[in-house]
């Protein structure tokens, strides 16, 4: 029997353990361990029941992602819930920490389940580019309904182990020696004669459902609506309506077949790729051994605007209390109330409880004294993106926090080490670039200044953790990752216009591609002005957008930006006017417009991107590709299903790229379009980006 699975006898009842830190990934051996486990307790004439549960912290988490790549081998986890099923014995789930993914499709396969309070199961392989492969359509919507079911499986998000309880997943939920309750779990299911009823036999919950197909079609329609582009949810919709019409053993083979298939695409490929990235992007290569972080306890916000008070409900969120500084009792109302409004609405949804509400609300303290920050560990600037206006902030920060205190700041391209110098501090400053909307945008880029200190950006790491964002540790320059790319992707766009096409154009392609809005509808949506103030404070232009503010074209807000908003709409509309405006200009610059395909919108906008990628990793302003590749996924749109720009970068081939870069400089005089040298090495040497740190 296999090292990581345990078998010991309480009285009749058989203690399968298994036993794979550090959460107990479903491997290979980890499954003909469980094979020849309960192949020995079915054989056994004293036992009478089987007991399934794990050591450590938590159930079996998940399959072992880093197998997905080699060929399968047997028993497959479907494999082992055959065998669970053909079990003559009631086999009872003891679930814990984390039962995930194959993990809890094995609890599916087992008669009963026991849960301890706490727990939290899900089904979180659409969030890879997957389904659940090993029964998870045909067993779940059969003990939890349609509805649930289908909630679980296509957000990929866990309920605890309440919701287990009333949704029927689970049979009951033990607070005390969970493996000993299960025993006596178990001991009552034999000595009662309770009937041993497998997941896939029944159909109670799907009777009504199949009375009115319809209505699966109602329930299917949003997240179809919300996963365009990609393939994973729409196989896995599928598979769940099988529920309703194919004899589940037909159904289970299919879905097998489907799960293998999405596993070996390049959607599900990509997936992974960004599920490793993440993790790795809140490595720091140089932290010295033994760094810990600190312990906040109650941190600050300055500004009440739409950022600063995002920010603050990330905090509250998390259960950490939070001052939140204003100027003036106008400001901080109108802030505060924005903060309430927003929570509320999440409430009236059904994200929040009132009483969810009541103490988040209650962990924020509103103030116009500057004094009020003195007690707080971590202060974040929120205040407006101007070096003044943060050499003053930092100045008053400087003197009125406490030593030790971690002094940041959230501006999104301005000079981190020049505004740690604003205090007398520097080694407790460092960048926190939270994306609008905080509370909602996961990225959280880390910009590790000069004299930051070590135990300051693990910290940071911490805290983002805490409150819910997918850290990424970047360097100093202007715009530092993201909005450094996001300006070359900005600049061509401008140049495309000029060239031949139109913000249609444009942003048709990229929403082909995958983003969820274009250039021009995502500039239509920021407000026009806010780059217009930040390219005159740099002396810089752009003919298009610069001639659209000067005419109070600012965008959504005003009815009009690059395209027309008809009253109390969102949706974008071709303006002639704009048009016009865009072809003028060409003439009047002395250029001659083309056509130009899709193809040619995209490589001009997305390769360009990765070449100033390449020059990032050049400078050690990103540690590595994926951490580019995080950055644009979640902050910027980039689809996750092609994986960000770098990793695009090597399906694509860095050859072609750099030859079409070549090209592109050329046509352009521009010194920007000449492919980096990185670029140019990498692709020399036949290798992609994806390479980096495992042979340099």
């Amino acid at each position: 029997m296999s090292e990581i699975v345990e078998f010991r006898r309480e009285d009749s009842v058989a203690v399968i353990t298994v036993n794979n830190p550090p959460v107990n990934a479903l491997t290979s051996a980890m499954r003909k361990g469980l094979a020849e486990a309960l192949a020995k307790a079915r054989e056994d004439t004293v036992i009478d029941a089987v007991v399934l549960t794990a050591a450590g912290r938590t159930f079996i988490a998940g399959a072992d992602i880093t197998e997905f790549n080699k060929p399968p081998t047997v028993p497959t986890t479907s494999d082992v819930i055959d065998t669970i099923d053909a079990m003559p014995k009631p086999v009872v789930a003891a679930l814990h920490g984390t039962p995930l993914g194959g993990g809890l499709e094995i609890a599916l396969g087992c008669h009963f389940r026991v849960v301890a309070p706490g727990a939290k199961l899900g089904l979180p392989e659409i969030k890879l580019g997957l389904m659940p492969g090993a029964g998870g359509t045909q067993r779940l919507p059969r003990l939890v309904g349609m509805d649930k079911a289908m909630a679980m499986i296509l957000s990929g998000d866990p309920i605890d182990a309440e919701d287990a309880l009333s949704s029927g997943l689970v049979d009951e939920i033990v607070s005390d020696d969970l493996v000993g309750s299960a025993i006596a779990f178990a001991k009552r299911v034999v000595a009662e004669k309770r009937p041993l009823i497998r997941a896939r036999d029944r159909d109670d919950k799907l009777t009504q459902l199949r009375a009115t197909p319809s209505k699966f079609d109602e329930l299917a329609a949003p997240y179809l609506k919300r996963s365009r582009g990609l393939h994973a949810p729409a196989k896995a919709i599928e598979a769940l309506r099988w529920t309703l019409d194919v004899p589940v053993d037909e159904a289970l083979v299919r879905e097998r077949e489907v799960f293998q298939d999405l596993k070996t695409g390049e959607q599900s490929k990509a997936q992974r790729h960004i599920f490793f990235a993440e993790r790795e992007a809140a490595k720091i290569a140089d932290l010295p051994k033994g760094v810990k972080p600190l312990d906040i306890k109650r941190a600050a916000v300055i500004g009440a605007g739409t950022m600063g008070g995002g920010i603050a409900m990330c905090f509250a969120n998390a259960g950490i209390p939070v001052t939140i500084l204003e100027t003036s009792d106008e400001a901080l109302k109108r802030g505060l109330d924005l903060v309430a409004k927003n929570y509320q609405a999440s409430a009236k949804r059904g994200g929040m409880s009132s009483e969810d509400v009541d103490i988040r609300l209650g962990l924020m303290n509103g103030t116009t004294d500057v004094s009020a920050v003195a007690d707080a560990d971590m202060v974040i600037e929120a205040v407006f993106e101007d070096i003044g206006v943060k050499r003053d902030v930092m100045g008053r920060l400087d003197a009125t926090s406490k030593p030790g205190a971690i002094l940041a700041t959230n501006t999104s391209y301005l000079d981190v080490n020049e505004i740690a110098h604003f205090t007398k501090r520097p080694e407790s400053v460092l960048g926190m670039h939270f994306f609008s909307p905080a509370n909602v945008m996961r990225l959280l880029e880390i910009v590790r200044g000069a004299d930051t200190k070590p135990e300051l950006l693990a910290t940071a790491i911490s805290v983002a953790r805490k409150i819910g964002k997918v850290p990424v540790v970047v360097g100093v320059c202007h715009g530092f990752v993201g909005n450094r790319i996001l300006r070359v992707r900005s600049t061509e766009a401008e140049r495309l216009l000029l060239e031949g096409a139109l913000p249609q154009d444009i942003d048709g392609a990229l929403t082909w591609f995958g983003f969820p809005l274009g250039v021009f509808g995502v500039t239509d949506l920021a407000g026009l002005d806010i780059s217009w103030r930040m390219r005159k404070a740099q002396g810089a232009k752009a003919e298009i957008a610069d001639q659209l503010c000067e005419m109070g074209r600012f965008g959504q807000k005003t009815g009009k930006g690059f395209y027309l908003y008809e009253a109390g709409s969102r949706t974008p509309k071709p303006d002639p006017e704009v048009e016009a405006l865009i072809v003028a200009t060409s003439k009047r610059l002395g250029i001659e417009r083309r056509t130009l395909s899709r193809d040619d919108i995209l490589e001009r906008l997305l390769f360009p991107m990765i070449n100033e990628g390449a020059r990032i990793l050049e400078e050690g302003i990103a540690q590595r590709p994926g951490d580019i590749d995080v950055i644009w996924v979640y902050g910027y749109g980039f689809p996750i299903w092609r994986g960000g720009p770098m990793y695009y970068a090597d399906q694509v081939g860095l050859p072609y790229i750099r030859d079409r870069l070549t090209e592109f400089a050329k046509q352009t005089g521009d010194k920007k379009h000449e492919p980096a040298p990185l670029l140019v090495k990498l692709a020399t040497e036949g290798r992609g980006f994806g390479s980096l740190g495992k042979d340099d």
